[in-house]
């Protein structure tokens, strides 16, 4: 009898060692996939400054531009850059904050199917819509302190505004794959957790024309030589604005007294 439990015991410990180098060997591949990082660099001509140069650079005695939100994103045309890592899976749901008239960020990327969620951290009541491209809602009226939540299942740009306030403006991509980001304000974009592979790149960025970003669409292979998507130049549609209409599709009405405090 003890020579049999001394076996089980020893069969017990070389299951449980196996397991352990397993874990071992699934965690080491799981930091690896997300060391693999893609790269891009993005640059803008403004047009209403001709300080910046085209490879991004500034000129003399000019201001370093914002080039921030410019979105990219990577669909998969291999079966293994298919395979979702568990990273970078669902994840809680982001939020889109009203605060000080604004919505904060300005511009949010997320997955296919992605609850967002819009709380109202102003001390007055706002009404978020989107009637246009993308997902399109209205989330009515709803009071400080509260928040209202909008799944985005389908693919496209929503853009969104709020019927009280005519300057507050925001954008939600939702894209079909977990391969995607926005840039910094110096241009720089960096895509974590991208396997080796082919894929289809598209860019988008609010003030650029939707031609030249379809010119920008090309198929880019992914691979441990290979992992930068290069330069990409953009231009700004001249005199780009986001004045828009209210939900009825009529213009901002005014306060009716000029000092009265409207929120």
């Amino acid at each position: 009898m003890p020579f049999d439990v001394g076996r089980k015991m020893s069969k017990f410990f070389k299951a449980l060692g196996s397991l352990i180098l397993l874990a071992g060997y699934l965690g080491g591949s799981q930091i690896c996939a997300q060391q693999k990082i893609v790269s891009a660099k993005v640059t803008v001509t403004r047009s209403d400054s001709k300080d910046v140069a085209k490879d991004g650079s500034k000129t003399s005695g000019s201001k370093a531009p914002d080039i921030s939100n410019v979105a990219i994103w990577l669909v998969p045309l291999d079966p293994m850059g298919a395979a979702v890592p568990v990273s970078s899976r669902l994840p809680n749901s982001p939020k889109l904050v009203q605060r000080n008239k604004t919505f904060e960020p300005h511009v949010l990327i997320v997955r296919l199917g992605t609850m967002v969620e819009f709380p109202n951290q102003d001390p007055f009541f706002h009404n978020i819509f989107s009637l246009y491209d993308g997902r399109r809602f209205d989330l009515g009226l709803y009071e400080s302190g509260t928040k209202r939540s909008v799944r985005f299942d389908r693919p496209g740009v929503s853009f969104l505004f709020c019927n009280i306030h005519a300057e507050m403006s925001a954008v939600v991509l939702s894209v079909d794959t977990p391969y995607f980001a926005l840039s910094d304000r110096n241009g720089n974009v960096t895509i974590h957790n991208v396997p080796d592979g082919r894929y289809e790149m598209h860019v988008w960025y609010e003030r650029s024309a939707p031609e030249q970003l379809q010119e920008l669409t090309r198929v880019v292979t992914v691979s441990d030589s290979s992992r930068s998507l290069g330069l990409l130049h953009l231009t700004e549609i001249p005199n780009f604005t986001l004045a828009h209409k209210n939900k009825y599709g009529l213009d901002y009405v005014p306060p009716p007294n000029p000092d009265y405090g409207h929120p």
